[in-house]
């Protein structure tokens, strides 16, 4: 306020029109200029966010993108590993079918050896039968019929004895 006291009004006049002058100077030759520049400098920072902008979506977009492949992915790896569980359950199904055969297979086996050898063991037991009866029927008889006899005689008294059972 001291300095506004110091001022005549001549002082003051003129420092006004001094100011009036300098914005008409500016105003003809550097406001123009400067809104030039304020304006490029405007674009500019508006082409810089439209930049981001497009960056920003296209960013998006390839994210979007990379989550469907990853989601395609994800889901073929399911698929595979669901088509490895049925496939290890069908082998898995195939071994156990292959050794239930294998296990009918070795029993009917044995039972059919089993079948024979009982067969033999009858058949032998037969024979000696036959040869003990023929031995007691000659001690019993004192004689010996001849040995075509004697076994046809044994033979039929098998036979007998298994129609009787």
């Amino acid at each position: 306020m001291d300095l506004l006291k110091q001022l005549t009004a001549n002082e003051m006049v003129a420092q006004i029109i001094s100011f009036l002058l300098l914005m008409a100077l500016l105003r003809i030759f550097a406001w123009n200029k400067l809104l030039k520049l304020l304006d490029d400098r405007r674009e500019r920072i508006a082409s810089e966010f439209k930049k981001i902008e497009d960056t920003q979506a296209s960013v998006e977009r390839m994210r979007s993108g990379y989550d469907r492949k990853l989601a395609d992915i994800e889901a073929e790896s399911r698929a595979k590993i669901q088509e490895a569980i049925a496939e290890g359950r069908k082998v898995s199904q195939e071994i156990r079918e292959s050794a239930r055969q294998e296990a009918r297979a070795i029993l009917d086996k044995a039972q059919e050896n089993i079948e024979n050898e009982v067969a033999k063991a009858k058949q032998e037991l037969k024979q000696k039968v036959v040869e003990l009866t023929l031995g007691t029927t000659e001690k019993l008889i004192k004689e010996k019929l001849t040995e075509e006899k004697d076994r046809k005689l044994a033979s039929d008294f098998l036979d007998e004895l298994e129609k009787v059972k």
